[in-house]
């Protein structure tokens, strides 16, 4: 993973033009916008996180404890918003996290959502606190190697996600489709069929399990994401493509949104993140 702290320093950041806002945070949370208000009244930071990426976040089954990078980050956050506010984690995924934003029912996600010009139109995005890559994995005895290997074959995708339509832009630009009928704007992996398939699941996990199965012979998400589930028996293809950057999102508008932004620019410069990021071996 490139250091944010040097991209951020380099300006890349906005030149790759992710969402950012004037950094008016200061160490006291402004009581005077109305959704931090809101939140030091009830005492809470709702929060959305997924509950299966280890290193990002984690649920234990047993205590119900969520740990992770991602959730060390909402509770600074909380703690700068106030001392004795607490974190209240919510599982999503993503199908869910944008709609529980909209309804109000969270006050941020921090799920390894990626920033894409098409979201930025409908949420905020803080400045990235992560980089990563889409890649793919494979069970080893495919000899499935390259890109061009996953022709005729099923891939396993979550649902929700941005990584279906990542890998068929690859593949295009790999002159591996032709891409006559791909339109990014309406692509849906529900019905692409021209040189691979798409199989969309709820979870990570399951998408393993598939995999295992042979219900699909390829499991595309992030790579940080597919560390997870490599074994000696699987192997990344050699491509990786479609970078992809991770922001904490609020609703499009949000008092909030300044705040976490200039929190995460702080954290970024300061090496807090950079910090937070090795102890969690991503």
């Amino acid at each position: 993973m490139k250091s944010l702290k040097n991209l951020l320093s380099l300006g890349v950041a906005a030149a790759l033009g992710i969402a950012t806002f004037a950094s008016t945070a200061s160490a006291e949370a402004p009581s005077d916008v109305k959704e931090i208000k809101a939140i030091q009244d009830r005492g809470v930071l709702r929060v959305g996180v997924k509950n299966d990426v280890v290193g990002f976040s984690v649920k234990d089954p047993l205590s119900g404890e969520y740990t992770g990078f991602e959730d060390t980050l909402a509770t600074l956050i909380a703690k700068e918003i106030g001392e004795d506010i607490e974190v209240e984690f919510t599982a999503v995924t993503a199908a869910t996290r944008s709609e529980l934003i909209d309804s109000g029912d969270l006050d941020c996600v921090l799920a390894t959502f990626t920033i894409t010009p098409e979201r930025k139109k409908n949420w905020d995005f803080s400045t990235a606190y992560y980089q990563d890559a889409v890649s793919v994995l494979v069970e080893n005895k495919s000899e499935i190697h390259h890109l061009k290997d996953l022709l005729g074959k099923t891939v396993g995708v979550s649902s929700g996600s941005t990584s279906a339509k990542a890998l068929v832009q690859a593949m295009i630009d790999n002159k591996i489709l032709d891409g006559k009928n791909f339109n990014a704007d309406k692509f849906d992996p529900a019905t692409w069929t021209e040189g691979v398939k798409f199989h969309q699941f709820d979870n990570y996990p399951a998408i393993s399990t598939a995999l295992a199965a042979n219900e699909v012979q390829a499991f595309c998400v992030d790579k940080s994401i597919l560390n997870i589930y490599k074994t000696p028996s699987r192997s990344f293809i050699d491509e990786k493509f479609s970078p992809q950057e991770y922001g904490v999102v609020t609703k499009k508008g949000s008092g909030l949104s300044p705040f976490i932004d200039g929190l995460i620019k702080k954290w970024l410069a300061d090496g807090t993140i950079e910090k937070l990021i090795k102890e969690n071996n991503l």
